[in-house]
């Protein structure tokens, strides 16, 4: 299936899409991560000490959780100088945080569930 197509809502996903959305949920389990990809999601370009003062947490583990992101294809990085500046790779991705922010909001204000 070409990556482009979009699938058939009544179609069954394919092993490899299940594998790779797994994947992909799999990188937003992690508190730190959601909320590094939140900082980015609005398309900026962060560095390391801008993304763990952002979050509050010590610059190696940023510098982790951004590997583990660029490995698995969620963020790209760009140099600028000596600085490398880290940005949300795609509108999907935005859009897979985003509707699990809603639902969490959802979930907590009680509001019922809509189309």
């Amino acid at each position: 299936m070409d990556a482009h197509v979009k699938s058939d809502e009544s179609q069954e996903p394919t092993d490899d899409q299940v594998r790779v959305a797994v994947d992909t949920f799999r990188l937003l389990v992690d508190p730190t991560r959601l909320r590094l990809l939140w900082a980015l999601a609005d398309g900026a370009e962060l560095d390391v000490t801008t993304l763990a003062d952002r979050l509050g947490v010590a610059q190696p583990a940023m510098s982790q959780h951004l590997a583990r992101l660029r490995l698995a294809g969620a963020v790209d990085v760009r140099k600028d100088g000596r600085r490398s500046l880290y940005s949300i790779r795609g509108v999907h991705l935005r859009r897979v945080i985003a509707e699990g922010l809603f639902h969490a909001d959802h979930t907590l204000t009680g509001e019922p569930p809509h189309d």
